[in-house]
């Protein structure tokens, strides 16, 4: 079965997933009680998840702004790219440069289904269904090969997405994959959730992989140590939260009302976040 034959029948509601948990915890009504029932498990464990899932998704207007405004990048390839909801990578670069090309790569192909619906027309945008674990196939699908020009500079977003890149996966590679590729000035935008204890995070990744999620929790060091060979833009690599935050950005939508409760729970544990930041290829 190919891509284009994929549809959201195709995908399972037996077990969670990552882009539907995701897109519950930002307010998306695309998602199953399999889904919600796995986040309610985790946030018992991690509270602070519902904080550092949407200080990741209010990042990304401000990468990506970055990129736009002051890198001059016109052209992203957005891995593990969740279902679509406000601010999307192609709307927040086309509010500054119109001229902007986005692919957006996600393994569940109800991200495919609906990503089609939302941007149908739109020639300068495409929607692929591929394992970001799998960068030849990334590279080489026709959709890659029409809008992204690699003799100029690429970003490449993993996202809150670092996470489901485990060691044994080889993310060095991974996340290298489109830099190494493409010209100089291009850059590589990361996050992952960290933890200050490895063993907390030994034990966060036990939890979510039991779940049937590849994870892989990751302390600071750890994760500056995956992305060296890479200079980091100011303020380097830190709390989600802390990089470079405006006073006023476009808002997200509503928190559902099940996980109100969990609102602010980041400011009294601060042992676990989402880390990351923006890195020039060198």
């Amino acid at each position: 079965m190919n891509e284009d034959q994929l549809s959201i029948a195709d995908t399972t509601s037996d077990r969670p997933t990552s882009a539907r948990a995701y897109g519950w915890l930002l307010g998306g009504k695309d998602n199953y009680e399999v889904d919600r029932r796995f986040i309610r498990a985790q946030l018992e464990h991690h509270p602070a998840g519902l904080d550092i899932t949407r200080q990741n998704r209010l990042f990304l207007y401000r990468a990506v702004r970055y990129l736009t405004v002051e890198a001059g990048i016109r052209q992203f390839v957005d891995m593990g790219c969740g279902l679509p909801t406000d601010a999307n990578v192609h709307q927040v670069a086309r509010e500054f440069a119109p001229d902007a090309r986005v692919v957006y790569v996600d393994i569940d192909p109800v991200v495919l289904a609906h990503g089609r619906a939302l941007l149908a027309g739109d020639a300068s945008t495409a929607v692929i269904t591929a394992d970001m674990r799998d960068q030849d196939a990334v590279l080489a699908h026709p959709d890659v090969e029409r809008l992204i020009d690699f003799s100029e500079p690429v970003a490449a977003l993993f996202l809150s997405v670092g996470h489901h890149l485990r060691d044994a996966d080889g993310p060095e590679r991974v996340l290298r994959a489109v830099t190494d590729r493409a010209a100089p000035g291009s850059h590589l935008t990361f996050s992952q959730v960290a933890c200050d204890d490895p063993e907390r995070c030994a034990r966060m990744t036990e939890q979510v992989t039991a779940a049937g999620i590849p994870w892989q929790t990751r302390t600071p060091a750890q994760i500056d140590a995956l992305l060296s060979g890479f200079d980091p833009v100011e303020p380097g690599l830190c709390d989600l939260a802390d990089w470079r935050p405006m006073d006023v950005q476009p808002p997200l939508a509503p928190v559902p009302e099940e996980l109100r409760r969990y609102e602010g729970a980041s400011r009294l544990d601060r042992g676990v976040y989402e880390y990351g930041g923006v890195l020039r290829k060198r």
